[in-house]
């Protein structure tokens, strides 16, 4: 019943049709669940880089691309990987996702794996997933939280803060990122008071919330999810008047969280992926143009993992992820031309004359390790109810 249940998320939309083959790709992200105020412009980024390269004429002699959307909830694995069943059974050569770290490392091992269809997330950040069993196939745009730890540490000692609080989503990607704060933070000479976990879901927080005021801190740090739990633990401690700053990792940096919490949320500050290069601007453009939010969380780093995914298979000259997934690496770093958004075309045509390519894109791409970004991220801080960026880092 599930697997049909989560069928009926899954569409397919089409850019071109003309009397060149069509080759299908994956999208899935949560459409529905605690992120699902970021998904519309994760996905209408990955689209849009499809459709720049399906337009050019160029992928492949003429090829054109129909996307295949499912939704991976961001939490429920059993409906993520069924989702992606469905997904691969349709044929896609490659998928752009999943989001969420717990979702994405499932069907990257249930689905992903053993099917051999490679797939690059453009947010899932667990440090768990770097070292992850996806024979080869697995690749993400976004960096690992191991490096978010070490940012969010520079961020708020660099405030003349030294002693904070931390709740975490229950999960893979909130256990992994509180690791990381906790030992960044205390490396850096900072003091954690508690390290607590909250559940999604619940329409009250009033005991975590009791458990951290307890322990104390001068800032909460709430590494949760920005449409749940996280949400709800913030609303509270505002409520009892436990805390009244916040640090906010990637998962709670969006518009939607300033709108539901008010005036109460001014002066808290936090990060996400992102950086100030040209290929940044570029893409804020076309976003805009394309009548999307370009700033979005993770909304560049998915234009850039569809772009990868395109490029990489130009440059293995075949649709199937066995040949492709070798060539990834090979068009997002240096040696080469660099590529920037909307440039697509460009890019195609240089790989087909045998000139290489560095693709630098929305996010300043450089993968390493098994294929996971280096990391680039934008300073936040909340101001008038809105999000403002205040610096890179």
């Amino acid at each position: 019943m599930k697997k049909l249940f989560i069928a009926a998320f899954i569409f397919v939309s089409t850019f071109t049709t003309n009397t060149f083959a069509e080759v299908k790709m994956g999208i899935i992200l949560g459409f529905t669940g605690p992120i699902e105020s970021l998904t519309p412009a994760m996905a209408a980024s990955a689209e849009l880089a499809f459709k720049e390269a399906s337009d050019s004429g160029s992928l492949l002699g003429g090829e054109t691309i129909s996307v295949v959307r499912a939704d991976s909830t961001c939490v429920d694995s059993a409906a993520a990987t069924a989702a992606a069943e469905g997904v691969i059974a349709q044929g896609v050569a490659a998928i752009m996702g999943a989001d969420c770290s717990g979702v994405t490392g499932a069907i990257a091992k249930n689905v992903g794996a053993p099917n051999g269809v490679a797939m690059v997330s453009p947010s899932a950040t667990s440090p768990g997933l770097t070292s992850i069993e996806d024979n080869g196939v697995f690749f993400r745009t976004a960096p690992s939280d191991a490096r978010q730890g070490v940012v969010l540490a520079d961020i708020v000692m660099a405030r003349g803060i030294d002693t904070v609080a931390v709740t975490y989503t229950n999960n893979d990607y909130g256990k992994g990122l509180s690791d990381a704060i906790k030992a960044n933070f205390e490396k850096a000479g900072g003091t954690v008071t508690i390290v607590a976990a909250h559940e999604d879901g619940k329409g009250d927080y009033s005991a975590e919330v009791g458990a951290l005021a307890q322990a104390g801190g001068e800032v909460l740090v709430v590494a949760g999810y920005v449409d749940q739990g996280g949400k709800g633990v913030i609303q509270g401690a505002l409520d009892t008047g436990a805390f009244d700053t916040f640090y906010l990792p990637d998962g709670m940096v969006g518009d939607s969280l300033a709108e539901a919490i008010g005036e109460g949320l001014n002066g808290s500050y936090g990060a996400n992926p992102g950086t100030d290069s040209p290929g940044a601007a570029s893409f804020q453009e076309m976003a805009k143009a394309a009548d999307f939010d370009g700033t979005s969380s993770f909304a560049a780093e998915s234009y850039d993992a569809a772009a990868l995914i395109m490029l990489a298979m130009e440059a293995a000259g075949s649709t199937a992820s066995a040949d492709l997934k070798a060539k990834v690496m090979d068009v997002a770093d240096a040696p080469g031309e660099k590529i920037f958004p909307g440039e697509l075309a460009k890019a195609l045509e240089l790989i087909k004359a045998g000139t290489d390519i560095d693709y630098v894109g929305a996010t300043a791409v450089e993968l390493i390790g098994p294929g996971e970004s280096a990391g680039n991220y934008r300073e936040i801080e909340i101001k008038d109810g809105k999000l403002s960026v205040v610096g890179y880092r």
